[in-house]
């Protein structure tokens, strides 16, 4: 069956509005946000108009209603990336707040000083910063693995560097969200722990465009945020095998996360997830989430990938003869990601002319500065795609970054 686009964008009210007057909205930013299909946003209404009341413990109607829908929604993510139980699946507030969570709990028991923390160049800032921070604390190092011209993670430094004593954690990106770079992530995964270190897979990239399986892919922690992966904001997932789950400790305390405060002998703790969920959940929110992720399946993860990937060959192929074009990120798996620079022109400048004739694309360094000072760019402009793009908006985003070097040279 073909992908009928046209009948994806008819499930998202926001890309029927018009910007700046009259220009139709050509959104091109998923990276950054993805838009919100109308099953989501009535799920979320659904949610405050007929059952909205705290999660657990009540015994009244809307109370067991609501967990239930919250509770649905844990196991639908489990399905969603192939955990072995839905107990290995955290609520989060989003991807940075599930990696700051595992750098203050798995990483404050087991970094010590002098231990090794290995890192990418490519990686947001969201995987490299609560890292650098851990490494201060504690005295541990913090060690990079560069990154190709053509984009992708140096295969032979990364092999180099995973042979450093002392190495404990190893921190990377699924997909990298500045180049669209698709990570072999199973081989580094499996030589990370073939010298003993944990692996945390930034995932925020590799949920709303891959098919993923955390048990054969085998990293011991996997984050995704809601926001990106068509569901609302203010939510994400921490995938932690079981066993590492159980030893960590908490990290924020409060209601819902204890199994008895007592002032004399102490407080003990729910078990995982639980005792990592302080306080009210994002209730409609990952409600939300759920229904996202059951929408990406019935439109078809793979088929939704295949429609990305397709844009952005075509979006490459329309660019490619503009003068002074330069496409930054050149390796041959990427995802539905196009991010480029036009020589003696600033992205800033052709992000802010598009964005007059109604067409949103990212400019800057998108959260990646060490990886923009290593290639020597002030940054780049990105165009993302995603499910509900077409081949019109690529013609147009074409034809308004010829207009947008016109209008600069």
């Amino acid at each position: 069956m073909s992908f009928d686009v046209q009948r994806v964008r008819a499930q998202f009210p926001i890309l029927q509005r018009q910007v700046h007057g009259n220009k139709p909205l050509v959104y091109l930013d998923s990276a950054a946000s993805s838009q919100k299909p109308l099953a989501v946003i009535e799920a979320c209404r659904e949610y405050y108009s007929h059952m909205h009341a705290n999660v657990h413990r009540g015994v009244h109607a809307l109370s067991q209603q609501a967990t239930d829908a919250f509770e649905e929604a844990r196991r639908i993510v489990q399905r969603f990336i192939h955990a072995a139980s839905e107990k290995e699946i955290v609520w989060t507030a989003g991807a940075t707040d599930a990696i700051n969570l595992v750098a203050q709990t798995w990483g404050r028991t087991h970094i010590q000083s002098g231990d090794v923390i290995l890192v990418t160049r490519m990686d947001h800032h969201a995987n490299l910063v609560p890292w650098q921070m851990l490494a201060s604390e504690k005295g541990a190092q913090l060690v990079v693995v560069e990154v190709t011209p053509e984009g992708d993670l140096d295969a032979a430094d990364f092999a180099r560097k995973l042979e450093t004593p002392k190495l404990k954690l190893v921190a990377f990106s699924h997909v990298s969200n500045a180049l669209g770079t698709i990570n072999d992530v199973k081989r580094w995964i499996d030589a990370a722990h073939a010298v003993g270190a944990i692996v945390v897979l930034d995932g925020a990239q590799g949920a709303p465009h891959q098919r993923i399986d955390v048990q054969a892919m085998g990293p011991d922690f996997y984050v995704f945020s809601g926001h990106k992966t068509y569901g609302p904001t203010g939510v994400g997932v921490l995938y932690g095998r079981a066993e590492l789950l159980a030893e960590m400790p908490p990290w924020r305390g409060g209601g819902e996360m204890i199994a008895d405060v007592n002032l004399e002998r102490g407080t003990t703790f729910q078990e995982a997830p639980f005792k990592f969920e302080a306080g009210t959940p994002p209730i409609a929110q990952a409600i939300g989430l759920g229904v996202a992720l059951k929408w990406m399946e019935g439109v078809g993860v793979e088929e939704i990938a295949a429609h990305e990937e397709m844009l952005g060959a075509h979006a490459r192929k329309l660019l490619k003869d503009i003068p002074g074009m330069r496409f930054v990120g050149e390796a041959e798996r990427r995802a539905g990601v196009v991010s480029f620079v036009v020589e003696g022109l600033h992205p800033y400048d052709i992000g802010t002319l598009l964005d007059g004739m109604g067409i949103a694309v990212r400019t800057g360094q998108h959260c990646t500065q060490p990886l923009m000072d290593g290639l020597g760019l002030p940054g780049t402009v990105r165009a993302s795609f995603a499910a509900y793009n077409t081949l019109g908006e690529v013609d147009a985003l074409a034809a308004g970054v010829r207009r947008a070097v016109g209008m600069l040279v």
